[in-house]
């Protein structure tokens, strides 16, 4: 009964495994990543910084209250005063803000590329694992039937001991290569079901099929955001050169103010006096024209410009390198698959047949298996191989990934 029950658990929780394909997972990271989420805030960080950006500072009003005395009447005095820039100071601000939002939207697909570059990559890793577990599984069954055989045929001294002996090492071998891998998968999983969304107890269930190979379509890296970040960062830089030169010249400050004047001349005889005036305030500047900050700021304008050439230099032989690694694991994978492994099973069975009928040695046997499993698993490293490389090459050049 408990056994019934147990495996009706299993099953259920199978049932409400997430079934993604592995062209499914940019979009599932785009929609479903922790960190993407908290790093669009910083685009209405930006957004909000851009509402306060390039405005005039708020007017002051004064007033000022003076009583009566021997030498002087009673005075009310109130003032307007407002600053005013004499250079583009605010526009640039405009110009600046509009380009820091524009680089923060930019940073944030930056991370969203990477992050999904990221999962790919692990997805890849792990349906790649669980195929080889499913090879190693099917010679794990073969090399039981094997020593089972060989066992049985020491017993009546058909085949030596040692045979024997050989078959139970071998499936030992590859006993053990099989959990060395179930656990490298439970590190893949566990790494991947958070970029999901998923929590460590929601089972997960990649879908994809690696031996189909196709080179991905050629489009320009200069749409990558990192190149775009590097670039609005660097027209930014500039902009607040010209800004820091926009500040040799502070503020000018001007404004209106009226006073009104009493004074008792005699116990019945009050003088009422008033007046309105203008002002205005220009800073001269003698001794800081703001050549700090200018020279510093043209120092960033200069390594922003070099650090988009770096970069551009970077992305081209990244794309370069992944494009290479592309064609040599797929013609590796060819060349495994249609030429060496047809080969390989068809000595494989021959062998099996032969030594059935005590043609041949087990030794001879297992090794021709050996040679199928490392062909195979070679296979399945070239394939995995490719798309990896190809993660690597789109993420490089920034194109939608295509299915598998």
């Amino acid at each position: 009964m408990f056994a019934r029950v147990f495996c009706f658990l299993c099953l259920a929780a199978t049932s409400q495994a997430l079934a993604l394909q592995l062209d499914a997972i940019a979009e599932r990271v785009r929609t479903q990543h922790p960190a993407l989420k908290a790093a669009r805030l910083a685009i209405d960080e930006a957004r909000g910084r851009q509402l306060a950006a390039g405005r005039l500072p708020n007017p002051a009003l004064e007033t000022s209250f003076q009583n009566e005395s021997r030498v002087s009447p009673r005075t009310t005095v109130f003032s307007l005063d407002q600053s005013f820039p004499l250079t583009r100071r605010l526009s640039l601000e405009k110009k600046l803000s509009t380009q820091l939002v524009q680089a923060a939207e930019l940073e944030v697909q930056d991370v969203e590329r990477r992050l999904i570059a990221e999962a790919r990559t692990l997805a890849v890793q792990l349906l790649a694992l669980d195929q080889h577990l499913m090879l190693h599984r099917q010679q794990m069954d073969l090399a039981r039937r094997l020593s089972a055989f060989a066992r049985e045929r020491a017993k009546s001294g058909e085949v030596s001991p040692l045979d024997a002996a050989q078959a139970q090492v071998d499936l030992q071998r590859l006993l053990l290569e099989t959990r060395r891998m179930e656990a490298a998968r439970l590190g893949l999983v566990g790494q991947l079901k958070p970029m999901l969304g998923l929590g460590e107890t929601e089972p997960l269930q990649l879908q994809g099929d690696l031996t189909h190979i196709t080179l991905p379509i050629v489009r320009s890296w200069r749409a990558r955001p990192d190149y775009l970040l590097a670039q609005t960062k660097s027209e930014a830089a500039r902009t607040e050169a010209d800004l820091a030169k926009a500040k040799r010249w502070q503020d000018v400050s001007a404004g209106f103010f009226a006073a009104r004047e009493q004074q008792d001349v005699t116990p019945r005889h009050t003088e009422r006096t008033g007046f309105v005036g203008f002002r205005i305030s220009i800073p001269l500047p003698l001794w800081n024209r703001n050549q700090g900050e200018v020279a510093e700021k043209a120092a960033s304008a200069e390594r922003a410009r070099l650090e988009q050439e770096a970069l551009a230099a970077h992305i081209r032989s990244e794309a370069a390198t992944a494009h290479q690694e592309m064609e040599a694991n797929a013609a590796l994978l060819r060349e495994t698959r249609d030429e060496f492994l047809p080969l390989v099973m068809e000595q494989t069975a021959k062998l099996e047949k032969a030594y059935a009928a005590g043609q041949a040695d087990l030794l001879t046997l297992l090794r021709a298996h050996d040679q199928r499993l490392e062909l195979e698993s070679g296979a399945l490293d070239a394939a995995r191989d490719f798309h990896l490389a190809r993660i690597r090459y789109e993420t490089a050049t920034f194109i939608t990934p295509l299915k598998p």
